[in-house]
C-alpha cells in the first residue's frame, strides 16, 4: 500500500491589506511622539530570543523568568531612567510611560514586576523620602541590586488607606520607631517582591508619637537579609497562585513590633526630632495624608495605559485575523469575517476607543507636568487620573473579551493571547485604586467644585443658581430638538452633547446633595451614599467628556495632512458610540428626539464600515512587534 506523499501549506492566508491613503508608519510616528527612540530602545530588548513569551504553569519558574527580563532590562541602563538628576538619572514621566506601554505589549508581569521595583518601591522613596533616603536606596534599587516593594494594601483595608492598621509608634528613649501589625487584618497583602524577592519594603503605618496620633506615614523597613530569610519579628506568607499576573511575587506581610532606626521615616512631608517632637509644614492631618498619596496619581496613569496598551494588542490580533479569514458566502470564494457588518460592529467602535484613550492618558500627562510646575490643581490632577484610569480598564477588559469572541475558536487557544491578556489586564481594574472607588472620588471632587463655586453666595442666590442653570437647560434642550440640521459629524455638536449630559448631572446631584443636608436633616457622608449611583453615572459623563476633548484635540493637531482623514472618522465613531450608549438617556431627557436617536445608530454603522477600510492599516501604527504579539494568527 502507498504512503499518502501529500503535503499541506501550513501558514494562514495573508493579511489583506487594502490602500487607504496614508502610511501607517507616519502613524506610528504621530503616535509614538518624541519618544520614538526610548520606545525602540525597549523594543530591541523584548523582541530578543530571551525574551520569548512564557508558557509553562510553574509559577517558580515563571516568577524566575521575570526576575532575570527585569535584570536584563535594568542591566541595559533603562534603571537609570528613574532616578533624579542629581543622583544620575533622568527621571521623565513620559519616557517611563513609553517604556511601560511597550512592556504592555510583551508581558504583564514583567510590566507589573517593573513598576513595583521602579515605580512603587523607588519612586516613593523618590517622592515622599529626602536626599539621606535617595543617596541610601535609588542607585541600588534602579541597578536591581536592591529589590523592594510598596506596602500599602491590607488584608481588612485595601481602598480606605487612612484606617490602615498596622501602627508606627516612636520611642524617644531609643529614638527609633516600633512597626507592629496588631491584628491578622492588618496584614499587608498583595505585595509585589514580598513573596521572594524583596528585601526592603516602603511600608505605610499610623504613626504615633507619645500621646498624640498623626496618621498614615511611610518608612523603608527591611524584611529580609542577604540571604533572602525573613528577618526576627517579619512573618512573610505566598499569596499564591492568581487570577493573572503569576510572574510576580504577590505576598503577605506581619511585622511583630520590631525597631526601626528613627531615619528611615520618609520624611519629605513630615519628621520627628530626637526627643519625639512631630514636626510638619502640612498641619492637618487629612491634608498631609492626601499630599503623600498624590504619589499614586502616576500608578493610576500608568494602568491606564498598560491596559490600552493590552487593548491594542488584542485589536491587533483580532482585525489582522479576521482580515485573513473567510467564512461563508456565495461566490467561489468565502466571504472575510471583516468584511461582515455585524464584525465591523463589533470591532471598530473599540477600534475607536483604543485611539481615544491613547491621546487622553497622553493630555493627562501635560497636565499632571503643568501640575507640578505650579498650575492646575491637584484635585483636578486626581479626579482626571481616576477617571480614565477607570474607563479606560473597564473598556479594555470589554475589548479583550469580544477581540476574544470574534475570533473563535482560535481566540480560546492560549498560543493566540487572549488568555493571558485577559488574565494579566483583569486586576487593573482594582489596582491602584478600585474602579468604583475612583468614580466614587472623582464625583465627589466634582461636588466639592461645584461647592466651591457656590460658597460665596447667600442662600437665595444659591436657590437662584440651580433656577437660572434648570432654565439654561431647558433653553438648550429647546435648541437642540430644533435644530434638525445641525450635524453629528460636528465635533462642537458633539462635545455640546457630552456637556450638557455632564453638567445636567452634576446640577441635579448637586441640588439633592444640598437637599439632604440642607438644615442638618442628613450627613455628609449619608447623602453621599444615598446618591451614589447617581454620582457614579456623573463620573462616567465626566469620564467620557475628558477623553472626547482629548480627542478632538489629538487631530486638530495632527501634523501630517494625509493623517486628518482616518482619525476624524474614529473620532466621530468615538463620540456617536458614545452618545448611542446613552441614547435613553438623551431622549427621556428631552434633548433629543427620535429621529435623530435613529440618525445616531446610522451613523455609527456607516463610520463601522468606513473605518473598516482603514481597520489593519490602523493596528499596524501601533507598533508591536510580532515577538511581542505572539500570537500566530495575527503574524505577517
Amino acid at each position: 500500500m502507498q504512503s499518502d506523499k501529500r503535503t499541506f501549506d501550513c501558514s494562514y492566508p495573508p493579511i489583506e491589506r487594502p490602500f487607504t491613503g496614508f502610511e501607517p508608519a507616519a502613524l506610528q510616528a504621530y503616535l509614538d511622539g518624541e519618544l520614538v527612540e526610548t520606545r525602540n530602545l525597549v523594543k530591541s530588548i523584548v523582541t530578543r530570543p530571551e525574551f520569548r513569551h512564557f508558557e509553562g504553569h510553574d509559577r517558580h519558574e515563571y516568577r524566575r523568568q521575570v526576575l532575570v527580563w527585569l535584570r536584563t532590562i535594568s542591566d541595559a541602563g533603562l534603571g537609570r531612567w528613574f532616578l533624579p538628576p542629581e543622583l544620575g538619572g533622568q527621571a521623565n514621566l513620559r519616557q517611563l510611560l513609553a517604556v511601560c506601554e511597550v512592556l504592555s505589549f510583551h508581558d504583564g508581569s514583567l510590566l507589573i514586576k517593573l513598576g513595583v521595583q521602579f515605580g512603587l518601591f523607588g519612586g516613593s522613596i523618590q517622592q515622599l523620602g529626602t536626599e539621606y533616603h535617595h543617596r541610601k536606596y535609588l542607585p541600588k534599587a534602579a541597578a536591581c541590586q536592591l529589590l523592594g516593594g510598596f506596602a500599602m494594601t491590607e488584608i481588612g483595608h485595601g481602598s480606605n488607606v487612612q484606617a490602615l492598621e498596622t501602627t508606627a509608634v516612636y520611642d524617644s528613649e531609643h529614638r527609633d520607631f516600633i512597626i507592629n501589625s496588631p491584628s491578622y487584618s492588618s496584614g499587608k497583602t498583595f505585595i509585589g517582591n514580598a513573596a521572594v524577592d524583596g528585601r526592603f519594603m516602603v511600608v505605610f503605618a499610623q504613626l504615633h508619637v507619645g500621646a498624640d496620633h498623626h496618621g498614615v506615614h511611610a518608612f523603608v523597613v527591611p524584611i529580609r537579609d542577604e540571604n533572602g530569610q525573613p528577618l526576627p519579628g517579619v512573618k512573610i506568607e505566598d499569596n499564591g497562585l492568581k487570577l493573572g499576573l503569576n510572574g510576580v511575587d504577590n505576598g503577605r506581610i506581619w511585622f511583630q513590633n520590631i525597631r526601626l532606626p528613627k531615619t528611615e521615616l520618609l520624611n519629605r512631608f513630615a519628621e520627628v526630632t530626637d526627643d519625639g517632637r512631630y514636626r510638619s509644614e502640612i498641619k492637618s492631618n487629612n491634608s498631609r495624608f492626601f499630599t503623600m498619596i498624590g504619589t499614586l496619581v502616576n500608578g493610576r496613569i500608568t494602568m491606564a495605559l498598560a491596559a490600552n496598551g493590552m487593548a491594542k494588542s488584542a485589536l491587533t490580533i483580532a482585525i489582522r485575523y479576521a482580515a485573513r479569514r473567510r467564512q461563508f458566502g456565495t461566490g467561489l470564494q468565502e466571504t472575510l469575517i471583516l468584511d461582515y457588518p455585524a464584525t465591523q460592529r463589533r470591532l471598530m467602535p473599540l477600534l475607536a476607543n483604543a485611539y481615544a484613550f491613547d491621546f487622553a492618558v497622553k493630555r493627562l500627562v501635560r497636565i499632571r507636568e503643568q501640575s507640578r510646575g505650579g498650575g492646575t490643581g491637584t484635585r483636578s490632577v486626581e479626579s482626571l487620573a481616576a477617571g480614565i484610569k477607570a474607563f479606560s480598564t473597564w473598556s479594555a477588559m470589554h475589548t479583550i473579551q469580544v477581540c476574544r469572541e470574534s475570533c473563535g475558536g482560535e481566540g480560546y487557544m492560549f498560543a493566540n493571547r487572549f488568555a493571558a491578556l485577559k488574565a494579566d489586564a483583569d486586576i487593573f481594574t482594582t489596582f491602584e485604586g478600585d474602579n468604583t472607588i475612583l468614580m466614587q472620588l472623582v464625583a465627589k471632587n466634582l461636588l466639592g467644585e461645584l461647592k466651591d463655586q457656590l460658597k460665596e453666595m447667600n442662600p437665595g442666590r444659591v436657590a437662584r443658581f440651580f433656577v437660572d442653570q434648570r432654565l439654561k437647560a431647558l433653553k438648550k434642550r429647546f435648541m437642540s430638538l430644533t435644530a434638525a440640521n445641525a450635524s453629528l459629524l460636528n465635533p462642537e455638536q458633539q462635545l455640546d452633547y457630552f456637556r450638557f449630559r455632564e453638567s445636567t448631572l452634576l446640577l441635579r446631584a448637586g441640588g439633592r446633595f444640598r437637599r439632604l443636608t440642607r438644615h442638618k436633616a442628613m450627613d455628609a457622608y449619608s447623602a453621599f451614599i444615598h446618591l451614589q449611583t447617581e454620582l457614579l453615572e456623573l463620573a462616567e459623563a465626566y469620564a467620557e467628556r475628558q477623553v472626547l476633548e482629548s480627542f478632538l484635540e489629538a487631530v486638530a493637531n495632527v501634523p501630517e495632512q494625509t493623517l486628518q482623514r482616518p482619525l476624524r472618522k474614529l473620532a466621530d465613531l468615538f463620540a456617536l458610540f458614545h452618545l448611542e450608549k446613552h441614547k435613553a438617556w438623551f431622549l427621556e431627557n428631552g434633548f433629543i428626539g427620535g429621529r435623530r436617536a435613529i440618525a445616531i445608530t446610522n451613523h455609527v454603522t456607516r463610520l463601522s464600515q468606513e473605518v473598516r477600510q482603514d481597520a489593519v492599516a490602523l493596528v499596524d501604527a501601533f507598533g508591536i512587534p510580532d515577538q511581542c504579539l505572539g500570537a500566530p494568527i495575527a503574524l505577517g
